[in-house]
This record gives C-alpha cells, sequence and structure tokens, in this order.
C-alpha cells in the first residue's frame, strides 16, 4: 500500500525539494518550485534510506575500458536527408542520441519532422512516429499534402510512454519522433502530464528505451511565452542536441539553430521556406534577402553577416523621424536586430560622429524576416541610422562590415575574405571594412576605416552633416 505526498521540483534546474520554498537550493532562482505529488511505499523505512550493508554491493557489470577501445565509428552521422537540417546537425542524426527540437505552436516543427521521417523511411531505415497530439488521420492528411510516401511510416498514436517504450522494443526503428514530450505521461506516476515530474520521467524512459535498441530518438518539445523550452531545465542536460526553430508565421522563413550539440558545433543556420509543398531548404539566401531592394532610398544599407559557417549579405533599414512635439516622448522599436545593441550604437553616433537622434523615433530592421545577432552588422546599422537622419541616400552596390566600439573605432569580426566575396558574387561593388581586415577581392573596391567618422566621410555623410 503506498500514501500519496507531494514533493517540489525547479522548472528551472529540477532540484527536488521536500517542502516549498521561495528560493531553488541549486540554481538560485525564485519562485521556480513547483508541486509534484508522488507516492511512497508505507512500509520498509523512509524512502531513500539505505542498510548498513547498502554499499558491500557486487561488483559493477560494466567495467572500464580504455578509451583506444572504444569504436569511433559509433558515434558516426546519419544524413537525415534534409540538407538544411544536416548542415545545422553537422551531417545528421547519430545513432542512439537524443535530441529536443523546440519552437512556437504553427512554426513548422511537426512539417519539419514528417518530412524527415519520409525521408530516412526512403533509404530503408524504419520509423517510428509517437503522436500524441494528432490523431493518426490529420499527419496522414498533412503527408498526403506534403507528397510523402505512406506506407514505409510508422504511427503510434498514445499518450502512454508504456505504449511508446513497448512499440520502440518490438520495432526496433531507426528513429523515433516524439511529438511532443509535454503530453506523453507515465502512468506509474501520479503526476498530471506536462508536469516537471512528468517530462523529466516520461523523457528518461524514451532515452533508455531508444539507448538499448540504438535509434535516434527525436522529442518536439514546446516553448514558453518568453522563447524558452518548455518544462524542466534538466531536460536540456538529458539531451545530447537542442534545435531552435523559429520564424514568423506571417513570413514563410523558417531558421532552425543548434544551441546544444555534442556532436558538433553549435550556431550553425539552417534556412527554410514555408510553401504548399511543405518545408524547402533556402540554398542562395543572399539573393532572397536582398531580391527586392530599392536604390535611392535613405535609411539603407547592406551588410555582410556571418550566421554559424554561413555567410549572408542582408539589408538593414532604419527610420529617424524628429517628434512632431516636444513633450512627446521617443519611441524606439526593433525588428531582426537587437534593441539594445540599436541604444547602444546611437548614442556613439551621438557622442563621436555629432549624428543626434535624441528628439528622434527611431526604428530598425532586417528585412526578409532574418535575425542579425552579430556584431559584423554594427558598420551597417551606423550608417543607414545616419542616412535616415541625415536624409541622404547610400550608394546602392555599397556593402559594409565591422563592429563599432563605444569609442567610434571600427574594429575586425573575421572571415573578411568570405563576406567579401559573397557580397561581390551578389553584385556590389564597394565595401568598407575594418582597417585591420582590409583585403583584396576581384571585382570588389576595398574601403578600409578605422573609426566611424572615417566611415560616414566614405559615404559623404560627413561632409552634409556638417553642412547642416
Amino acid at each position: 500500500m503506498a500514501r500519496s505526498h507531494s514533493l517540489f521540483f525547479c522548472k528551472e534546474c529540477g532540484t527536488e525539494s521536500g517542502q516549498w520554498v521561495g528560493k531553488c537550493g541549486g540554481c538560485g532562482e525564485w519562485n521556480t518550485l513547483v508541486e509534484a505529488p508522488t507516492a511512497e511505499p508505507t512500509s520498509g523505512g523512509r524512502p531513500g534510506k539505505r542498510s548498513a550493508g547498502a554499499h558491500a554491493a557486487s561488483p559493477p557489470a560494466i567495467q572500464p575500458q580504455a578509451l583506444d577501445s572504444f569504436d569511433i565509428a559509433a558515434g558516426a552521422a546519419h544524413p537525415t536527408g534534409i540538407a538544411e537540417l544536416d548542415r545545422v546537425l553537422g551531417g545528421g542524426l547519430v545513432n542512439g542520441s537524443t535530441t529536443l527540437l523546440g519552437g512556437e505552436p504553427g512554426v513548422g516543427k511537426s512539417t519539419l519532422l514528417l518530412q524527415v521521417v519520409a525521408a530516412v523511411a526512403s533509404r530503408a531505415r524504419k520509423v517510428l512516429v509517437v503522436s500524441a497530439e494528432e490523431a493518426g488521420g490529420q499527419i496522414r492528411a498533412r503527408a498526403e499534402r506534403l507528397g510523402l510516401q505512406l506506407a514505409a511510416i510508422r504511427v503510434l498514436n498514445s499518450t502512454s510512454v508504456d505504449d511508446a517504450c513497448a512499440a520502440i522494443e518490438t520495432d526496433r526503428p531507426d528513429l523515433v519522433v516524439v511529438d511532443s514530450i509535454q503530453t506523453v505521461h507515465d502512468p506509474a506516476s501520479a503526476s498530471a502530464p506536462g508536469s516537471v515530474n512528468q517530462v523529466t520521467l516520461s523523457a528518461q524512459r524514451l532515452i533508455a528505451s531508444t539507448h538499448a535498441s540504438g535509434a535516434a530518438l527525436v522529442l518536439v518539445g514546446h516553448v514558453t511565452k518568453d522563447g524558452g523550452l518548455a518544462g524542466p531545465r534538466v531536460l536540456e542536460h538529458m539531451v545530447d542536441t537542442v534545435l531552435t526553430f523559429e520564424g514568423d508565421q506571417a513570413r514563410q522563413l523558417r531558421m532552425l539553430r543548434a544551441i546544444k550539440h555534442r556532436f558538433g558545433p553549435t550556431g550553425e543556420l539552417g534556412l527554410f521556406e514555408m510553401g504548399a509543398d511543405g518545408l524547402s531548404g533556402v540554398t542562395d539566401p543572399g539573393s532572397r534577402f536582398i531580391g527586392d531592394r530599392r536604390d535611392g532610398i535613405t535609411g539603407s544599407a547592406v551588410a555582410a553577416t556571418v550566421d554559424g559557417h554561413r555567410t549572408l549579405v542582408v539589408e538593414i533599414q532604419a527610420l529617424v523621424v524628429e517628434l512632431s512635439s516636444p513633450d512627446a516622448a521617443p519611441r524606439w522599436a526593433t525588428q531582426g536586430i537587437d534593441q539594445r545593441r540599436l541604444s547602444l550604437l546611437t548614442a556613439v553616433l551621438s557622442k563621436r560622429a555629432d549624428v543626434t537622434t535624441g528628439r528622434c523615433d527611431v526604428y530598425a530592421a532586417t528585412t526578409g524576416g532574418v535575425r542579425v545577432g552579430e556584431p559584423g552588422a554594427d558598420l551597417a546599422l551606423c550608417l543607414a541610422l545616419a542616412s535616415s537622419r541625415l536624409d541622404v541616400p547610400l550608394s546602392p552596390d555599397l556593402a559594409a562590415f565591422g563592429e563599432v566600439g563605444l569609442s567610434g573605432d571600427v574594429r575586425g569580426v573575421g572571415r573578411a575574405e568570405t563576406r567579401l566575396r559573397e557580397a561581390a558574387r551578389l553584385g556590389f561593388k564597394r565595401a568598407l571594412v575594418p582597417a585591420s581586415e582590409a583585403c583584396q577581392v576581384s571585382g570588389m573596391r576595398v574601403v578600409p576605416v578605422a573609426t566611424i567618422t572615417e566611415a560616414l566621410q566614405a559615404v559623404g555623410l560627413a561632409a552634409r552633416r556638417n553642412a547642416a
């Protein structure tokens, strides 16, 4: 017979506590402990208490081995057949690995994974989809709409981890997809599905089952309103790879990134475009991001940026508008650009280059739905802000890159030649680059600049500023 009691788990780090406290003793965060009812036996002493002879255990079943005795091929990646996903994963999925894919509802996580299982199945490999959210008929309708082969895809409609583990043991698939980890549950636990305890227990059992069978496991995870993965933070530590899938639902562009990856580097970017036939890889993002750019528009500059190992040439737009009333408060807004970085660069422009925006509304955005986070876009953003503030358009064949420091200096950001070659391929003839990274590229006139003032002089904005 078991009696019910409650434990409290931190939803950030998974630390267990016998009672609720305001501050987690594991990670130090406040108000993160949530209640998870469990059960414990009423006889046999206190749970977790060992007898005096408990430490006199028999030798372990698994003995230590010399490092050179392990098989390197066991960690080899197997391509999924989806090129952009394989780019982010460094080649594909590893047998026995666990991948957590997170993203907002409706961004296309289920569509992406359905295309993945179809591509893997087409290579004569066995796949299993554990669907705890959608009915089998819904999955079939989506697969038919995408033009996928249905017969090789096996689907288990169940929310029970027991059913999923039994199917994994019986079918012995090469790839298992669970959609989603927040909706499956372990019947042996009294916790509600989606609770910290349930998510942790369910993930542990699924990982153990796929490790035993050698299958690659992909877990779909929901995200919170702040954009973080829902559930306990310990879930991210349990898996081998954490992928984020993001994009504006009003646009077709989707971005896939690895924020944790035990089998390769993180930070690689995969680009997809959502269409009637599902997700397709974006092979030439530069042409996509600047294809609709118009000449002679103030506040527009082109940045040669790097995301992971990918070079992206992106248009950055800025709009600086003087306030109509002296009593009005300035407004700031960004899209695809960190607003804190925008605030810093406007302060640098005001102090170091005399381009003031204090009594103005300031807006900045990237085109095409892409998000730019690297400091190499600083110089282009400064040029766009100055162009809009002074109402002077920049040359349409100009690209720029470089980090702008608080002293107004333009610093190197690496991979200069790669950035310039991509800009030249897209038709740009002139580039402003940090003086420390000046190099020669065929068909490109490279203009080295050491400060933001020199950059404004090189594009003719300093003269207009002084005249004003």
